[in-house]
């Protein structure tokens, strides 16, 4: 049973499932999918819901205690209706909040559990960490006119990594 609610925020009023959202459970989060399904239709940026909810994620992103995943989310949101300067201080944010290593770069979830290096057993990260790390693949490369150099080297460390949690079917642990 999948548990539904009504939300009003920004103007938009629409009905969605608790599961969804990585983990996250807030308005902002769901403001930032709906925002970035409008643009990707796309919906220009000119359009009074489209603006109505950009306007409430950019009120929402200054604020220090966005969850990763909601930043992530923001940030391509940001990206998709070419707001580069937020674009790029959420990406900036989360640069600081990455997790760097074995030559690869991607985002987890705050206070999770280090992961054990196993000789025989390969970790692979729940579809939550796939998804906010691969919508910060997104934000780095939706920019106008193109991504710089350094963006694109980042941007590909990223995609190492989520390469990396493919099942040995070029799935991942989820459809999410």
């Amino acid at each position: 049973s999948t548990e539904r609610s009504s939300v009003v925020q920004c103007g938009i009023n629409i009905c969605f499932c608790d599961s969804l959202q990585g983990g996250v459970n807030d308005k902002i989060t769901l403001t930032a999918y709906i925002t970035i399904a409008l643009l990707e239709i796309p919906m220009p940026v000119t359009h009074s819901v489209v603006r109505n909810a950009l306007f409430c994620l950019e009120t929402a992103a200054d604020e220090k205690e966005n969850h990763v995943y909601t930043k992530a989310l923001m940030a391509y949101a940001f990206a998709l209706a070419g707001k580069e300067e937020k674009r790029k201080a959420l990406l900036g944010s989360l640069e600081k909040e990455a997790v760097k290593k074995h030559g690869s770069v991607h985002w987890q979830r705050p206070g999770k559990e280090p992961e054990v290096d196993l000789p025989y057993y390969r970790y692979r990260a729940p579809s939550a960490e796939v998804e906010m790390t691969a919508y910060v693949l997104l934000a780095h490369l939706t920019t106008q006119p193109a991504p710089s150099q350094e963006e694109l080297s980042l941007a590909s460390l990223i995609a190492k990594w989520i390469s990396g949690q493919q099942n040995p079917n070029g799935g991942f642990s989820s459809t999410q």
